[in-house]
C-alpha cells in the first residue's frame, strides 16, 4: 500500500462504506476523515456520525454537511438551461451529483491536510471516472483509493464475512441475498440497478418504483401548474418563490403524485458496457418539458439550434464526468449567455405520466402576433419576399442539377 498519512472518505454510513472504512485502517493504518453530504437523498445521514464514532473516528474528523441548494443552484440548474439529456432520455441524476461531491472532499481534504480522498465505487461503473476525474481536476496531486480495485473482496461472501469479523452491523435484507437493487437518489432522481433489471428482457416490477405511482393509479383529473422563469431558471411556483432545491422538491412531489418522470434505459457506460438501468425524475422531467416552452418564446432561432447541436456533446461531458474540464465550463459559459432573456411564465397540464404545455408568456417574447397572424397582417409581412427567398436558396440545387443533366 502507498505511504498515507490522511484519507478523507466520502462516507455513507451504510454496509459498503462502512467496510471501506474499517479496510482503509487495517490496511493503510492511516487517519481517516468522513465526510457525508445530504443531497437529497431522502434518508437521514446524521445517523454517519454515530456509526464513524463507533470505528474510532475523531469527532472533529467527522464531516456531514447539507449541500442540497448548492446542489440544484449550482450543479443541476446550469444542466437543465441547456436541456441536457444523454442519448435521448436519461437526465442525469446520479452523473450530475458526482462533481459536487468530489469538490467538497477536495476541500475537506485541504482543510484538514490531508493528502489522500477515498470512494466506494467499483470497477466497472462510470461513478470511479466521475469522481477521480473531479478530484484530479481540482487538486493535481492527490492520492485517490478506490478500494474496489484494490482489494479481494470480490464476492458478497467475502464483503459479509469481513463485516461481521470487523463487528459492522448487517441488516437483515444483506443477510437474507440483499435489497433487490442497487439504489442511487439525490433530489433530481433515484436510479435502480442489478438484479431483475439486469435482463433488459424483463419488465420492471411495479414494487420497485418510489417516488411515483403507475400512470394508471394516478388521478383521474389533470391538474394545472404555472412555473416563473428568470434568466432560464425556475424560481416560482404557481406565484409563490421558492429557492432552488424547495422548487425541485415540490415538482418532485407533482410529477410523483401524477406519475411523471419513469425511464426504464439501457445507456452506453463511459467504461464500454451496455448497463439496464430503471429512473425515476419527476420534477426534472417537469422542469425540462417547461424550460423548452419559455425558451421557445425567448430565444432567437439560430441561437436554439445551436444550442440543441451543442447539447449531446454538453451531455457527454456530464455522463462521462467532465464536469471540471476547461471544454464544460467554456460551454456553459455560451449556454448561461443564451438564458439571458429567457424570463417569463409557463403553464403545464399534468395528467397519467403526462406534462403537456398549455401556455407560455413572457415580456421578452419574440412571438410577434402582427407577423405571424393567417388574417389580415396589414403590410407586416410582404409575401411577395418568400419568392426571392426561395430561389436564393434554391439556386446551388438547380446549378447542381442542370449540370447533371448537361453530363447526360
Amino acid at each position: 500500500m502507498a505511504e498515507i498519512n490522511k484519507v478523507v472518505l466520502a462516507y455513507s454510513g451504510g454496509l459498503d462504506t462502512s467496510v471501506i472504512l474499517k479496510w482503509l485502517a487495517d490496511n493503510y493504518h492511516c487517519e481517516i476523515v468522513t465526510f457525508t453530504a445530504d443531497i437529497g437523498q431522502g434518508e437521514e445521514v446524521e445517523p454517519a456520525r454515530a456509526k464513524a464514532l463507533k470505528f474510532g473516528i475523531r469527532p472533529e474528523n467527522i464531516f456531514i454537511e447539507d449541500l442540497r441548494e448548492e446542489f440544484v443552484r449550482d450543479f443541476v440548474f446550469p444542466m437543465f438551461r441547456a436541456n441536457t439529456v444523454y442519448e435521448g432520455e436519461y437526465l442525469l441524476g446520479t452523473s450530475i451529483a458526482r462533481p459536487l461531491i468530489a469538490k467538497r472532499q477536495v476541500e475537506i481534504a485541504r482543510a484538514t491536510h490531508a493528502d489522500a480522498v477515498a470512494h466506494g465505487a467499483t470497477g466497472k461503473g462510470n461513478d470511479q471516472v466521475r469522481f477521480e476525474l473531479g478530484y484530479y481536476a481540482l487538486e493535481p496531486n492527490i492520492k485517490v483509493i478506490a478500494p474496489w480495485r484494490e482489494w479481494d473482496l470480490i464476492s458478497r461472501e467475502k464483503l459479509l464475512s469481513y463485516a461481521e469479523k470487523a463487528g459492522i452491523a448487517i441488516e437483515m435484507k444483506h443477510k437474507a441475498g440483499g435489497a433487490p437493487y442497487s439504489m442511487d437518489a439525490n433530489l433530481l432522481h433515484i436510479s435502480f440497478e442489478g438484479r431483475h433489471l439486469e435482463d433488459p428482457n424483463a419488465e420492471a416490477e411495479e414494487s420497485m418504483w418510489r417516488w411515483t405511482v403507475s400512470p394508471e393509479a394516478a388521478p383521474n383529473e389533470a391538474e394545472y401548474i404555472e412555473i416563473g422563469y428568470h434568466a432560464g431558471d425556475p424560481v416560482a411556483l404557481n406565484g409563490a418563490a421558492l429557492s432552488p432545491a424547495a422548487m425541485l422538491a415540490a415538482l418532485n412531489r407533482l410529477g410523483g403524485k401524477h406519475g411523471i418522470g419513469r425511464l426504464d434505459l439501457v445507456e452506453n457506460r463511459s467504461v464500454g458496457m451496455k448497463s439496464r438501468g430503471c429512473y425515476e425524475t419527476p420534477g426534472g422531467s417537469i422542469m425540462l418539458r417547461a424550460h423548452r416552452a419559455i425558451e421557445s418564446i425567448t430565444l432567437d432561432r439560430e441561437v436554439a439550434h445551436l444550442k440543441d447541436e451543442l447539447m449531446p456533446r454538453y451531455a457527454e461531458l456530464i455522463y462521462n464526468g467532465y464536469w471540471w474540464s476547461p471544454e464544460r465550463s467554456a460551454l456553459q459559459v455560451l449556454i448561461d449567455h443564451t438564458q439571458k432573456a429567457v424570463d417569463g411564465i409557463v403553464r403545464l397540464k399534468l395528467y397519467k405520466g403526462n406534462v403537456i404545455v398549455v401556455s407560455r408568456d413572457s415580456g421578452n417574447s419574440l412571438f410577434d402576433k402582427d407577423i405571424a397572424t393567417f388574417d389580415d397582417d396589414r403590410g407586416a409581412f410582404d409575401q411577395k419576399d418568400a419568392g426571392g427567398f426561395i430561389k436564393l436558396n434554391a439556386l446551388r440545387m438547380r446549378i447542381a442539377e442542370l449540370a447533371r443533366r448537361k453530363r447526360g
